[in-house]
Parts: structure tokens; sequence; C-alpha cells
């Protein structure tokens, strides 16, 4: 392996999340198992690290960072910003800026591109940092992108996720921070679909939730979406609602962001989805749920056009759904250790006799 190989790695060769982060390596997994996936690369942990090391050599502003009570709310929030700032202006190590230019130059040039943290700990059982770190959308040239990965970075440093890490007593020291860069699609619609119903746990059904254009306008809550629930038996919709839609994200033009703007009349209270798309999406999530044996969260896009439904689906992220799976598990907990004999358990709740 060359020292650009660990520091940058295609999507489709992405491995585990020690060195690309939950949202690298899941993407990776998806390549791998025949999911169509925007093209793109990992930028590493060992690129973190080198970036981290120049802006922080002494390790101190990471030591305060370790050492914050997360009561005091105040420290959290300057010493977060602190060490925010140096990692986002610092000037990236000679060889990560070449390694990153490089594999944006193999995407295929000036393209808008989505710039996406991948915390290494972000889709674990033992926490959940969905949300917590940063993402950009509509990004376009090498100097933007490598700003735009230095931004990821510092959002490791975001105050709720330092807050979290510190109330849980995570040591710092565990996580690290990938980012992946993918090309941008200019989907119809987005949104996110579950695999179990995120209200009742029933996993007999696909919930998909939608709207028009970048499914950024639904995770900012600029929209309500148009909600469908699919039997995976039947393959029936079993539930539909189509809510006003009022706001449309699309990428701005340039490599500027995303754009909001107001949605055309009449597609405002149309169904974002078509019944194929709704069956193409279910039979997507059945498929990417049966390669991980669990139910998934999982992120989609379905492009413009006149091809067949399920040839213009792409997934952006699946991630182990955890509402549900926390209950189960809290439910299956037995309600005490086993002893030995059934006495001890009463000692258990009323202490043991003490002796005169």
């Amino acid at each position: 392996m060359t020292a650009t190989d660990s520091l940058v790695v295609p999507l489709a060769q992405a491995p585990g999340p020690s060195v690309v982060g939950g949202k690298g390596a899941s993407l990776g997994t998806l390549i791998r198992a025949g999911v169509p996936v925007p093209a793109g690369f990992a930028i590493t942990v060992d690129a973190f690290a080198a970036a981290l090391g120049a802006a922080d050599p002494s390790a101190a502003l990471r030591a305060g960072i370790a050492a914050l009570d997360p009561a005091d709310l105040g420290a959290v929030t300057a010493s977060a910003a602190r060490l925010r700032e140096v990692i986002a202006a610092a000037p990236l190590p000679g060889p990560v800026a070449a390694a990153i230019a490089g594999a944006y130059a193999a995407l295929g040039g000036e393209r808008d591109v989505a710039v996406r943290s991948s915390a290494t700990m972000e889709d674990s059982a033992a926490a959940s940092f969905a949300g917590l770190q940063d993402t950009y959308l509509g990004v376009r040239g090498a100097d933007a992108v490598s700003g735009a990965v230095r931004r990821c970075w510092a959002s490791l440093y975001n105050d709720e996720s330092v807050a979290y890490r510190r109330r849980i007593g995570l040591p710092e020291d565990s996580l690290s921070m990938a980012v992946v860069v993918q090309l941008m699609v200019a989907p119809r619609s987005a949104g996110v679909m579950f695999t179990r119903s995120p209200v009742s746990g029933d996993r007999s059904v696909v919930a998909i939730e939608g709207t028009w254009g970048l499914g950024s306008a639904l995770v900012a809550g600029d929209v309500t979406p148009d909600s469908f629930v699919i039997s995976k038996i039947t393959g029936e919709i079993t539930g539909r609602r189509v809510s006003p839609k009022a706001i449309t994200h699309s990428t701005a033009p340039g490599g500027t962001g995303v754009a909001v703007a107001s949605t055309p009349d009449d597609l405002r209270e149309r169904p974002c989805l078509s019944d194929g798309e709704i069956r193409a999406l279910a039979d997507v999530a059945r498929r990417v749920e049966a390669h991980y044996g669990s139910p998934q969260d999982i992120e989609w896009a379905v492009l413009d056009g006149d091809a067949p439904a399920a040839e213009r689906l792409v997934l952006l992220q699946s991630r182990p759904e955890t509402v549900w799976a926390a209950r189960d598990a809290a439910a299956s907990a037995p309600l005490a250790a086993p002893k030995s004999r059934a006495a001890d358990h009463v000692l258990a709740l009323f202490g043991k006799p003490q002796r005169p």
C-alpha cells in the first residue's frame, strides 16, 4: 500500500469503519452487494490523524476536550469552538492535499460533489452520532472540496457531539473521523425508508418518506414528507399520505451549495413517487435488509428519466435501525442475573442479614 492509498480509497474498495467511518464502510458494502450508489471515494482516518497532528501538534486542545465536564456547557462550547476553528483553518499537510485533489480529479474534473462526515463510531451499537456531524452538498473545485473536508473533520467537535461523548463517557482516543466524497445526483425525489415501521416496530412492512428534489429538505424540516407503507409479504401499498410540499431543495448553480425554492404549484400536492417507484424502493430495501441481516434506516434518491423505476434508484446510506432495536434489546434482557440458588434472589432484593 502506498502513502496515498492509506489516505484515500475508492468507495468500492472501502474497508471497515475503523478506516473509513461508519458511512464510508456502509457505502462500500452496498456497492459490493450490487446496490447502486453514487461514485466517490473515502478520505481515511489516517488523513484525519495527519491533519489533526499538524493543527494541534502538542495534542493540548484534544486533551482539554477529554477532560471536560459534560455539565459545564460553557466550557464545552468554548473548548469545542476553539478546536473546530483550528482544524478548519489549518492548511492540509502536503500529501493529504495531493491525495484529495487527485481523487477528486479522478471523478471527472470540476464536478459537483457531496462531502459527508463519516465518524468511526457513527453507526455503532454503542453510540449513535447520526446528525451530529456535518455534510456539505453541491461542492465544486479541489480547493472547495478540501475546505469542506476540513469543516467535516472540525465537526467531530461540534458542541452536541462533544457533550454527548462526554456524557456517555466515550474515550476521545477511541474516535476518529473519515470523510466521504461522492458525485452529486440531481434527484426528482428523495428521502428515507425503514425496513420496519418506525411507529409500531412492525417488521413485515417497509415505511418510506419522501419529497421533491434533494432529501435535505426533509432533513432540515422544511417540508412534511409524503409517506407510504408497503407490505413485504404481498407488495401491497397499505398506507399512503400525500402532504403539501411547499419547499424544494436542489443543487445550486456553479457548485455553490443548495438552492431553496418554492415548489411549483402543480407539484405541491402531487405524490413525489409513483406506485412503481414505491415498489422498487421496497424491493431494494428488502435486499439491503437481507444483506445486513437486520432492520435498516436507508437514504434514497430517485432520478428522473424514462428508464424502469428500479434503474433510476440510488442509495445514499444504510445504517442499522436503532429505536426499535434498543427496545427489543431492553425487552429481552433478563430481569435479574441468574443466581446459583433461588434464595440468592431474595437476598439480592432485601440485603443479606447482618451478623450480630
